[in-house]
């Protein structure tokens, strides 16, 4: 992977018409299939007058496989030299594509699902234990293990779609969280049958159960927000406090360079939209806080057959893509892993139980964007600050 640092100087220039989006491709894990409308980073720079150790922000960017990230943040205080930052930076992006990515046929994940026997490190073996503790916390409405599924619509790592019905429930009921073990030892032999548990599959018979489809992971519901967060913790361990990671999905915190809240632009969930910042639905303002910030929605990753729209948000409980009125969910969370978690289970819940869900959570905010007769209708949580 290659990289550059960019020192982030500010300077006085016009204001544009419209705020100046930078544009975001995404960080692929490879990420092209990592779903998500996804957040466009508008320009931190909206005044951009000479203050005081402006010059101190620097920009990492790079390559990962086709895709873009940037990480930008303070150097302030910070003894680390950057060249080493950017090179600690590309090494976790090196160790998540390497350990989780589906399209990497190397990687730890894609010859897990293909059947080989692997020794999974400390990354593999935490988000699965995130994983799991998500889809209990969701009532198996994100499911890692659900992976399947995405496949036979199209939406996964394979090109099928429109499967019939006997095939969906075939599928359905050979894969899922609830037939595999709770927890993965890092540094232990692993294989796909070896994670199943047998108390799980306890009805079969012995003759069935060597039958049995072996697991099958998905992480793309929360690598992204994972990704982040890894990045996020590093530049904390060495003392930075104001920074915006942008692996495709957003972990901010602190100011940007002008000292102000670092704007996230919120697309509009319109079918085709497929070039962040481009068509903005608002912004959103930090307000100095640390966390992760992530919209997931059906407008970027969908297929029309006969007149009707297949999105890519399946819903793991019924086999089938959702269908209601909820086109987008923005959630903020502690975390962008949190946030990309709860994004997608907001868009497989629907609009009513996505706003309850948020409303129950005094830790989370959100932006819900959906139909009403053709029109979209917007609703934001108290602390949800849109301009």
């Amino acid at each position: 992977m290659k990289f550059q640092i960019i020192p982030l100087r500010l300077r006085s220039f016009r204001l544009p018409s419209l705020p100046l989006s930078l544009p975001l491709r995404q960080f692929k894990l490879p990420v092209r299939a990592l779903r998500h409308g996804r957040l466009s980073l508008l320009a931190v720079m909206l005044v951009m007058l000479a203050c005081q150790g402006c010059n101190r922000y620097v920009a990492v960017t790079g390559y990962a496989q086709g895709g873009t990230y940037s990480v930008k943040f303070n150097t302030a205080g910070v003894r680390v030299p950057r060249a080493g930052i950017a090179s600690a930076i590309d090494s976790i992006l090196t160790l998540v594509d390497t350990t989780l990515s589906g399209y990497n046929k190397s990687s730890q994940l894609s010859r897990f699902n293909a059947g080989e026997v692997i020794v999974p490190n400390k990354l593999f073996s935490d988000i699965y234990a995130f994983s799991r503790d998500i889809w209990e916390e969701t009532d198996g409405c994100v499911d890692v293990a659900a992976g399947p599924l995405f496949d036979i619509w199209g939406f996964g790592f394979s090109t099928d779609s429109l499967p019939s019905g006997s095939k969906v429930l075939e599928t359905l009921v050979s894969c899922g969280m609830a037939r595999l073990q709770e927890s993965i030892v890092p540094g232990a032999p692993l294989d796909s049958r070896s994670l199943l548990d047998p108390l799980s599959l306890s009805v079969l018979t012995d003759s069935d159960l060597a039958s049995a489809a072996p697991a099958c992971l998905n992480f793309n519901a929360i690598a992204q927000g994972y990704t982040c967060d890894l990045v996020a913790d590093y530049l904390r361990s060495i003392g930075v406090k104001d920074m915006l990671v942008d692996i495709g999905e957003i972990y901010c915190a602190g100011r940007n360079p002008a000292g102000r809240d670092w704007s996230i632009g919120v697309d509009r969930p319109v079918d085709g939209n497929d070039a962040p910042g481009t068509d903005l639905d608002g912004v959103w303002l930090s307000g100095g806080r640390s966390c992760g910030i992530v919209t997931s929605g059906n407008y970027r990753k969908f297929y029309v057959r006969d007149g009707r729209k297949y999105a890519h948000t399946v819903d793991p409980r019924t086999g089938y893509p959702v269908d209601h009125s909820l086109l987008s969910a923005t959630v903020v969370a502690s975390t962008a892993a949190a946030a990309d978690a709860y994004a997608t289970y907001c868009m497989v819940l629907g609009f009513e139980e996505a706003r309850a869900f948020i409303e129950s959570r005094p830790d989370l905010e959100g932006y819900l964007i959906h139909d009403v007769d053709g029109t979209m209708v917007e609703w934001a949580s108290p602390g949800f600050t849109l301009r």
